[in-house]
């Protein structure tokens, strides 16, 4: 059966390349894309809708016929203050889900999230705690329809200007982190394949680390 879909996200390193793979589906007849800055693609199959404040959803925009939110948002650590990664971070996908499970109480919904989620919400890192403050209240909105992903550190495959010395860092020891296994690291393109893959798929558990999602790939 074919979906409507709507990405949030789809100008990113990794939501660019998943909006690219549900236009060339058959599996998808509508790709719905939310966020602050134009794709600028053109595509029989695609609407786009845009806010110049994310929680702020135009009237136009029905959540009721969108099947799966594939919420692609994120923000480098480091590059906002706080409060604004929180915001970012956590309210974004939230009140995107508010609304989607308001118009369609059926819908799914997958999170990009991130190596070392923590649903404890007592990390230390800023990042680990949103993460699994973001993961606890998806997972409560969409009981048995939510997923996340977590990857590991991902290496981009198209060349681009590094936000900081530990993603400088990073991309040089990408090398080294492939060697180690599966577990600590993935391609941007990789990532976008097992994203879409693991939609089309519905897994059977709600989370998906960094190996998992690789399993994706071929599916």
């Amino acid at each position: 059966m074919s979906k409507t879909i709507l990405i949030a996200g789809a100008t990113g390193m990794v939501g660019s390349q998943v909006l690219l793979l549900a236009l060339a589906s058959d599996h998808v007849s509508k790709v719905i894309v939310y966020g602050r800055r134009s794709v600028g693609l053109q595509h029989a199959k695609l609407e786009e809708y845009l806010s110049p404040e994310f929680m702020k959803f135009p009237e136009e925009l029905d959540l009721s016929e969108v099947d799966h939110i594939l919420f692609c948002v994120g923000v480098y650590t480091g590059a906002v203050k706080r409060d604004v990664f929180r915001e970012i971070t956590v309210d974004y996908p939230v009140a995107l889900a508010n609304a989607h499970t308001s118009a369609n109480p059926s819908g799914l919904f997958t999170l990009l999230s991130g190596a070392g989620a923590d649903r404890s919400e007592k990390s230390r890192m800023m990042f680990a705690e949103d993460k699994g403050a973001a993961e606890n209240k998806l997972s409560s909105l969409y009981p048995d329809r939510f997923y996340t992903l977590r990857p590991g550190y991902i290496y981009p495959v198209e060349k681009r200007s590094e936000p900081n010395f530990s993603y400088r860092l990073s991309r040089k020891m990408y090398p080294l982190l492939k060697l180690l296994g599966p577990k600590y690291s993935i391609t941007s393109h990789q990532l976008a394949v097992g994203i879409f893959n693991s939609v089309q798929n519905n897994p059977e558990q709600e989370t998906l680390e960094n190996n998992e999602i690789l399993q994706y790939i071929q599916a």
